[in-house]
């Protein structure tokens, strides 16, 4: 397949981007607004439910939209899952209660999944590996801006007009994309007859991931850490997971092929996105709330108070994914990345009351500056090693475990950073913080709660969240430091200069000791599938999807 003109090539990317900022703005911009919606639908109580169903969704279907790719082709997925995402997003601006919300924002979730990977894996067929690095760096800066744009809008519309517009935005965004999408991509179709489809193995993992992801939502939260109900949901997924592993050994085209993980990059930018996730998400996380109770910020303040992490991550995958296309060298990286990742880390744990911005933003700029030089990177090193017929699995497989790795790292900061903070409310003034009604407890402050209150009393709560909460993002820099070590023993493989079956001197022959299967197919731990291996004559495009 021939690279697109430049014409053709920009308004895929444009159609790349927009799905990509609809997909990851809707995990975010709804937090914002939350206070609103369950005070209109009066559901205070499933309120977590808005955010777990959109993230459970899009989990589980992330490594289906991968395979779905591989074997259907990529369009027909991608403008499904754009469509999915529409009608998600209508029905949950129409929704008339918290129920019906829920299961709408589960709906908009099944597509959101499905636009990310989509995105990605696209990328990967119109772009040779040698120039993928440029354009990698633009749609990882797309998940910067995502996560400080999502509350400020979601705050905006809640604010000026009517929190149901912050699912109607995305209906001209995704109508623009749909219909790009339909005139400008055009891929390939995979080649052979078409195979079965893995439904034991995608439900196990779809059941896997929902125990994952519900037990580090619940966990510490909702539940305490060794309640039946987590520790059932921990068995459930370890359950599930080995009945998995199971049946994808003798499966015969797997939804997540387990020869991928025969390959020492795979697993090793897998582990390393794992680590990315804990910092990032736990930072975009808790950070506003330091911001807010502690330096006085309302929520939109708090927004832009964080666009310095948006700026190094902007400003380091963008100029990353540009060296990356001149120089074909990769490895450090991620190296760097981790380094500045960790020493972000431990300058926000030394945050105080009294500390000035200037410190603050100055660790969030080098937290971003790190996070911004390895996320987007892991990608284009999986695309860089997995050979054509499983580069959608791979792709998704990579987010998958970021994911699953945000979201135990929110959960398990977060209930630390609970327990910390009560400890430290026990010697309140006056026996207790004392709210209108009559009722206590630290767990319904809010900043204009906290600002109603006596000056003893509101000091004696800003410097019990200012001891508390810094220290949870010291407790991350061990996983931060674990992902720098597992980063060095990536091997560097050079990038393809030309998309598969392109250029026949990239085309080599399957390798002699390939055999038919997960068992014998070894080709993803082979330097030479770097370019090459995805131009077996087993794999090139037979038509245009």
């Amino acid at each position: 397949m021939a690279t697109p003109g430049p014409t053709r090539l920009r308004w895929i990317l444009l159609t790349i981007i927009l799905t990509m900022l609809l997909g990851s703005l809707d995990q975010t911009i709804v937090a914002t607004a939350l206070p609103t919606i369950v005070g209109e639908l009066d559901g205070l109580e499933h309120l977590s439910w808005v955010v777990t169903a959109y993230m459970l969704a899009a989990t589980v279907g992330m490594p289906v939209y991968g395979k779905a790719g591989d074997v259907f082709g990529r369009r027909h997925v991608y403008v499904f899952a754009i469509a999915v995402f529409l009608l998600g997003s209508v029905l949950s601006g129409l929704a008339q209660d918290m129920t019906q919300l829920i299961v709408f924002r589960a709906v908009q979730g099944i597509g959101g999944g499905g636009l990310i990977i989509s995105a990605q894996a696209i990328i990967a067929d119109v772009v040779p590996p040698r120039e993928r690095g440029k354009y990698m760096g633009v749609m990882g800066a797309v998940f910067g801006v995502s996560a400080i744009a999502g509350p400020l809008l979601g705050g905006f519309f809640t604010d000026q007009l009517d929190w149901r517009w912050i699912f109607y935005i995305n209906l001209p965004l995704g109508a623009v994309a749909l219909v790009t999408a339909l005139a400008v991509v055009h891929l390939p179709r995979p080649a052979g007859p078409r195979p079965r489809l893995d439904y034991a193995g995608t439900a196990l993992l779809a059941a896997t991931s929902v125990c994952l992801v519900l037990a580090t939502s619940w966990a510490g939260h909702a539940y305490a850490w060794l309640s039946p109900q987590i520790i059932g949901l921990g068995a459930g997924a370890l359950v599930t997971g080995l009945l998995f592993v199971l049946v994808e050994r003798r499966a015969a085209d797997p939804v997540i092929p387990l020869r991928l993980f025969r390959d020492r990059d795979f697993v090793l930018t897998a582990l390393v996105g794992i680590t990315v996730g804990i910092a990032m998400f736990s930072t975009v996380a808790y950070m506003p709330t330091f911001l807010q109770m502690v330096g006085g910020a309302s929520a939109t303040e708090s927004g832009l108070l964080m666009l310095p992490m948006v700026a190094g991550m902007l400003t380091s995958t963008i100029t990353t994914g540009r060296l990356i296309s001149r120089t074909g060298r990769y490895k450090h990286w991620p190296i760097i990345g981790t380094a500045l990742i960790t020493v972000g880390l431990v300058l926000l744990s030394r945050m105080t009351a009294d500390t000035p911005y200037a410190f603050n933003g100055t660790a969030m700029l080098v937290l971003g500056l790190g996070v911004g030089m390895v996320m987007q990177n892991l990608v284009l090193i999986v695309q860089n090693t997995a050979p054509r017929r499983d580069l959608g699995a791979a792709t998704s497989a990579n987010n998958y475990f970021r994911q699953i790795g945000a979201s135990f790292g929110i959960a398990v900061f977060g209930s630390v950073f609970v327990s910390r903070l009560d400890r430290r409310m026990e010697g309140a003034p006056g026996g207790g913080v004392e709210f209108a009604g009559g009722e206590a407890g630290i767990s319904s402050m809010t900043p204009q709660l906290l600002r109603g209150l006596p000056a003893p009393q509101r000091e004696f709560i800003v410097d019990a969240f200012a001891g508390a909460l810094p220290p949870i993002f010291l407790y991350a820099v061990p996983v931060a430091l674990a992902g720098f070590v597992l980063s060095w023993f990536i091997s560097e493989k050079p990038l393809g200069t030309s998309l598969p079956g392109h250029d026949p001197a990239e085309s080599v022959g399957p390798r002699p000791d390939a055999g038919a299967g997960d068992g014998g197919d070894t080709g993803a731990g082979d330097p030479g599938t770097s370019g090459r291996a995805e131009g077996t004559a087993e794999e090139l495009p037979t038509g245009r999807d």
